[in-house]
Parts: C-alpha cells; structure tokens; sequence
C-alpha cells in the first residue's frame, strides 16, 4: 500500500509542477466549449434540441478526462527511457502495486481535469439541473478515467518510444470521443455508427454524466456503471499483465 501511495502522489506532482502541461491540456476542451457551445447553439435551438451547451458540457468534461487518461501512459515509456521505471521495477515489491499506483494517480490527475473543466463550463453558462448528484458525479468521473488509464498504461507498457505511442492514440482516441455521442446524441443515427457508439465504453461514461449533470440518458444510468465498472476490471487486469512484461 505505501508503493501505491507513493506512486499516485509522484504522478499528481507532477501534475501540479507543469503548469504548461495543465494550462495546454485545458486549451482544446475550452475550444470545442466555446466554439462549438456557441457557434452551433443558435442551429441546435432551432432544430428543436433545446440549449446545446447543456447537452454539449458533459460531452466536453468526457472528453478532457479521456485525453488526459490515456496520455498518461506516455509516462511509463518516459520512465523507462530515463532510468526512472527500473529504479522502481526492481524495487522489492509486487508489479501489480506499481501498475496500481501509477494507474490511480493518473486517473485523479484526469478526474481533476474534469472538475476544472466543469468550473469553466459553469462559466459559459451551463447549470446542473440537480447540484445533489454533483458528488456522485465526481465518483462516477473517477471510474471513466480509471477505465482509459488502465487502457493507456497497457497500450504504453507494450511500446518503446513516445512517437509510436502518439500515433497509435491519435488513431484510438479521436474515434472514441467523436463516436460517443460527445457531440451529437445516439438518437437516429444509422445503424453502423450506433453499433460502434454503444461498443465505445465513453458512450456510457458522457451518457452518465448527462443523467447526473442534465437529468437526460440514453441508456440508463445503472447499464452506464455497469458497463463501465466491467470495462475498467478487464482492462485493469490487462494492463497488469502487460505491464508485468515489461523488460527493463
């Protein structure tokens, strides 16, 4: 438990320390608030959607947690490459409570990255419709970057360099936020694109946040956790297992 300790609170120093790092990660979520909350708010009022910043700001507050999660595996390549990963590898305790401690000090790293999105989307107007589930919401923030950590540091433990890593996100990452319903909602949408939808995991997590935030679901918030909560499980055991094959 002290290695886990130890290691969750080394990766939130690091958070803190960068302040590059902090302000440039918020800079495409508040683009995509601002640009898009507004600039096609009036069209999606018209179309009969009602306020699109209330149906855009959990899609966006989804979307800073999943970037930050999954890049956070780019910090195991770091460590190997700079000596800091075999200091800690070959230190007298298990693997998994280093994948562990890593894993939980980048998913509050990014659950804090959607907290200070929240703020700023409270700034551009957006109101939760009940301030009671807010707490609730934070917990169920935790799980979705606990899930795409977890898929982060198994996709990291498998690689060597952090161009490799970019690449193969890039590739992952802008097809599960666009194909989640961060933007537009799973209803009417052709079949092909609303099976890929529900098979993406960040579908549940921003449909989620919108019954918490707005009071609105397409699913149901218990097949949301539900969903969630068995995908973070496999890919915590899949991330152990690669990371435990980590050569040093």
């Amino acid at each position: 438990m002290n290695t886990i300790y130890i290691l969750w609170l080394r990766q939130l120093k690091r958070y803190f320390r960068s302040k590059a790092r902090l302000v440039g990660s918020l800079g495409q979520p508040i683009l995509f608030l601002v640009a898009l909350g507004f600039g096609f708010g009036p069209i999606y009022a018209k179309a009969g959607g009602g306020n699109y910043i209330e149906f855009l700001a959990p899609g966006i507050i989804a979307m800073g947690i999943l970037f930050t999660a999954v890049f956070s595996g780019i910090e195991v390549i770091w460590d190997r490459q700079f000596g800091f990963l075999k200091e800690t590898m070959v230190a007298p305790v298990s693997r998994f409570n280093i994948m562990i401690g890593r894993t939980l000090g980048g998913a509050t790293v990014a659950a804090l990255q959607g907290i200070i999105i929240l703020l700023i989307s409270l700034i551009a107007g957006f109101r939760p419709v009940n301030w009671l589930l807010v707490p609730a919401l934070f917990l169920v923030m935790l799980l979705v970057a606990l899930l795409f950590t977890a898929l982060g540091t198994a996709i990291a433990s498998n690689l060597e360099d952090m161009q490799g890593f970019q690449l193969i996100m890039n590739f992952l990452v802008m097809p599960l936020f666009f194909l989640s319903g961060a933007l537009f909602p799973l209803q009417g949408l052709p079949a092909a694109i609303e099976v890929v939808a529900k098979a993406d995991p960040l579908s549940y997590g921003i449909d989620s946040f919108r019954w918490l935030l707005v009071g609105t679901a397409h699913f149901s918030l218990g097949l949301d956790i539900l969903v969630l909560t068995a995908v973070t499980f496999i890919l915590l055991v899949i991330g152990s297992f690669f990371f435990s094959r980590i050569q040093i």
